[in-house]
């Protein structure tokens, strides 16, 4: 089954700790949409550096990958000039690694939504510099 929505980091930080201002907002959205969400290594593995030691975070982490909720989207090391080049476009923002991933997997795989707490960068962002995304959830 195909990708409804990439997933961000932040989303998933925010339905993984109740006490986040987004776990509400972000757990809501998350029942309305069909699985998989597609993500990145890269926010796999920013995931994992944000929930450092926290033993439990890691295991409801391991949890929700394992569910199914999300398939991961491989790039290859051809592909990285492209990852590259958004990273150079957003200079000023400043994109990070992980932001340039999703949004290279936005061109390649047709997607415009983005379920994400990182509301300002992905309102900037655009997908081969045209198409702007669909940002869910709005606010908390």
């Amino acid at each position: 089954m195909a990708a409804s929505a990439l997933i961000d980091t932040g989303a998933i930080l925010a339905m993984l700790e109740q006490k986040d201002r987004w776990h509400e907002a972000c757990v809501e959205t998350f029942q309305q949409l069909r699985v998989p969400l597609l993500t990145s290594e890269a926010v796999l593995t920013e995931l994992f550096h944000l929930l450092g030691n926290n033993r439990r975070g890691i295991e409801a982490a391991w949890d929700f990958i394992h569910s199914g909720a999300v398939a991961l989207g491989t790039i290859e090391h051809a592909e990285l000039g492209h990852v590259h080049a958004l990273m150079s476009r957003y200079w000023d923002r400043p994109m990070d690694f992980a932001d340039a991933t999703l949004v290279y997997l936005a061109k390649r795989e047709s997607l415009s939504t983005i379920f994400t707490v990182d509301q300002a960068d992905f309102a900037t962002y655009r997908i081969e510099g045209k198409l702007g995304f669909h940002v869910i959830p709005l606010h908390p």
